[in-house]
């Protein structure tokens, strides 16, 4: 459990670094963009495979709680939504424009219902970090005012919408190979 744990204080810790603007700019003026975004990616890289790691070690028990039935009976179609939502992160949607922070937003969804859906420890502890980041990072880039401004456009719309539904149902059908659990009865 240790290597997981260490693996979420590197991954989300970093992330959570522009939420400390100090921080922030004082480790960017200091390194200089290129080696602050190297540094930034480092970490990242190597808290993602702590995580990994970890989790595939951690013990499947003991058990928080039973697994929430609608909780598991939503996940394919939260799923779906989160990745079209982590997917308009990244264009100039109408998506992004409206709801102003997709990924984080998409992230929360991911997180909550995978927490709800499990009820391991490890799983509470993975997918209740990752909530509790989304909200605090979600909240500090709304006092913020975190927003790029752009002009939105129905293609990109479109493609943010097919193509999180396309990795949602090619992640829902593989997710037992990736994850070891069946996602959906259709998966393999």
């Amino acid at each position: 459990m240790g290597i997981l744990i260490t693996g979420l204080v590197l991954f989300l810790g970093i992330h959570l670094v522009p939420v400390l603007t100090g921080m922030r700019n004082n480790l960017f003026s200091s390194l200089g963009e290129k080696r602050y975004k190297g540094m930034f990616s480092l970490v990242s890289a190597l808290g993602l495979i702590l995580i990994v790691v970890g989790y595939a070690r951690a013990p499947s028990e003991p058990y928080l709680f039973a697994p929430f039935p609608f909780a598991i009976m939503i996940a394919p179609l939260v799923m779906i939504i989160s990745f079209i939502l982590l997917a308009a992160a990244n264009m100039k949607t109408h998506i992004r424009h409206t709801v102003k922070h997709p990924m984080l937003i998409g992230v929360g969804l991911w997180a909550t219902v995978h927490m709800l859906a499990n009820g391991e420890l490890k799983a509470t502890l993975l997918f209740g970090a990752f909530l509790a980041y989304a909200i605090i990072d979600l909240l500090s880039a709304t006092s913020r005012h975190a927003v790029k401004s752009f002009t939105p456009t129905s293609r990109h719309d479109v493609r943010a919408v097919l193509g999180g539904i396309v990795i949602a149902l090619l992640v829902m059908t593989v997710h037992r190979l990736l994850f070891g659990v069946k996602a959906v009865h259709w998966g393999v």
